[in-house]
């Protein structure tokens, strides 16, 4: 009896915030191992699906670097990075497509629905309604980069970087997603974009995640990493990190390296009318339940 008693009282302290964020709007960046680890899979899906069932509308972008990486060197080309962007020619740019539009956007998708969901498959070519410009420029990779050095690149100016068909978001249509919300259900975004002359642009799912939360006025941005979250000086966890402190914990180095774009990502959505952003650990089991119906949470909420 005190196992079912404990159960309730559960249930009870989550009520308040299905409450709050009912017919509300998420947009979920889903990455790193939560996107690779079977078993954090099936976690992350039915979390999801729960969302969908208390009345809360949930958005899914992707990523799927690691992968993408993966299948270049099956085709026999070597990956390289300029900035953190991946150079992208015509035949990368069909890998990306391939893997994340079609395998990792249509598994995400069969997960989703497995559980009880009812995901719908997307990119932001479909209907062309993520419209982006494409990305130029950037500094090459130190040299002890393990990766290609860029100025080995035939034919490319070391400090004018061609990115090929690297994007980035110029604007959202988001009339095919509030449909699919409308209809009850629950869009899976592959972040490929579409250009003026409506060719596919690669572009970094976290600024895809903004961009749609922003576009949708969003109640929540949140954001799966594989850390706790922001880190202070000390190694312990930011549980509420200020916009405002930003700039000083970056210049003191507390947020740094991979962390910096996911920030900036977030205040982004923060200053578009995003209403609370978060950044968490996607190795943590039900980390999307933890982090949204309990008073602690278990990563670092971003606010204005």
């Amino acid at each position: 009896m005190e196992d079912l008693v404990a159960k309730a009282e559960i249930l009870i302290e989550a009520l308040p915030y299905i409450r709050n964020f009912y017919r509300k709007t998420f947009v979920i960046k889903y990455g790193g191992s939560a996107q690779s680890r079977d078993d954090l899979k099936e976690l992350v899906a039915g979390d999801i699906v729960l969302f969908n069932y208390v009345g809360i509308n949930t958005v899914i972008v992707h990523g799927g670097g690691p992968q993408i990486t993966t299948m270049m060197q099956r085709f026999g080309k070597q990956p390289v990075f300029v900035d953190g962007h991946r150079v992208t020619d015509a035949e990368t740019m069909q890998i990306v497509e391939m893997v994340l539009g079609g395998a990792i956007n249509k598994e995400i998708v069969s997960l989703i629905n497995r559980h009880g969901g009812r995901a719908v498959g997307l990119t932001g070519r479909d209907a062309s309604f993520i419209k982006a410009r494409k990305k130029t420029g950037g500094q090459e990779r130190p040299p002890s980069d393990r990766r290609e050095r860029a100025d080995q690149l035939p034919g490319v100016a070391t400090n004018n970087i061609d990115l090929g068909l690297v994007g980035e978001v110029q604007d959202v249509d988001v009339s095919i997603l509030t449909t699919l919300i409308a209809g009850g259900f629950i869009p899976v975004v592959a972040p490929i974009g579409s250009g003026a002359d409506k060719e596919a642009l690669n572009i970094n799912a976290d600024l895809v995640a903004s961009a749609i939360a922003s576009a949708l006025e969003a109640e929540k941005l949140i954001l799966l990493t594989d850390v706790p979250g922001i880190l202070d000086k000390d190694g312990a966890i930011i549980s509420t990190l200020r916009a405002g402190d930003f700039q000083r914990l970056a210049s003191e180095g507390t947020i740094k390296g991979g962390m910096l774009p996911k920030v900036q990502a977030c205040l982004q959505g923060l200053h578009n009318k995003v209403t609370k952003t978060h950044i968490i650990d996607g190795r943590n089991p039900h980390c999307l339940l933890l982090e949204i119906f309990t008073q602690k949470g278990v990563g670092t909420e971003i606010v204005l």
